[in-house]
């Protein structure tokens, strides 16, 4: 599958998100578009989710007007969002309407396979 992750410019999504993915089995069986990985420019998100995406992985431990765009087009083309959020975190009880499936994790670990069982 491919799995598009959105996130807030507000984390360090480098360590916390990228490199657990890219260190994880998930790595290896599906797809991963990390979108600033390589580059602080902008991504193309709204086609990518339009014409490629599978899924929608949305770190909301921190509020991003950027990410709410990007999850409103995920719902728009029908593309499953998965949310994702650091323990502890206040997270808008309006995510609820678009999705159901909300990881919370405290380390790595709890990302990585919270991920998995929504995935799987």
């Amino acid at each position: 599958m491919k799995i598009y992750v959105a996130h807030s410019g507000g984390i360090d999504f480098k360590k916390e998100l990228y490199e657990p993915i890219r260190q994880s089995s998930l790595n290896n069986q599906h797809t991963f578009v990390l979108p600033h990985e390589t580059s602080d420019e902008p991504f193309n998100s709204k086609d990518y989710l339009k014409n490629e995406a599978d899924f929608i992985i949305a770190e909301i431990s921190k509020p991003h007007t950027g990410l709410g765009i990007e999850l409103g087009w995920a719902d728009n083309y029908e593309v499953p969002i998965i949310y994702i959020y650091r323990k502890g975190s206040k997270v808008s009880g309006s995510l609820k309407v678009v999705s159901k499936n909300f990881v919370e994790y405290s380390n790595s670990k709890e990302l990585i396979s919270g991920i998995k069982k929504l995935i799987n």
